[in-house]
């Protein structure tokens, strides 16, 4: 069975968008890591079973991609 793991969504700020995921709609931080580059490997998942499709949620790097946020 295939499935789609994750879906990046560009936030703003990581701990803004890690609030109103768990907070506002219930989903539940799965993993939230720093990397090297000073960015963090972010993922919530909607529930406590892990079953549904992850968000990775990704910080803007730039102006561009601040537009789609």
């Amino acid at each position: 069975m295939r499935r789609i793991a994750l879906v990046t969504l560009v936030v703003d700020d990581y701990d803004e968008a890690i609030r109103h995921y768990t907070d506002a709609l219930g989903f539940h931080l799965a993993e939230d890591t720093p990397r090297p580059d000073g960015s963090r490997w972010v993922v919530v998942e909607p529930g406590t079973g892990g079953g549904g499709t992850g968000l990775l949620l990704a910080r803007a790097k730039n102006e561009e991609q601040r537009g789609r946020v």
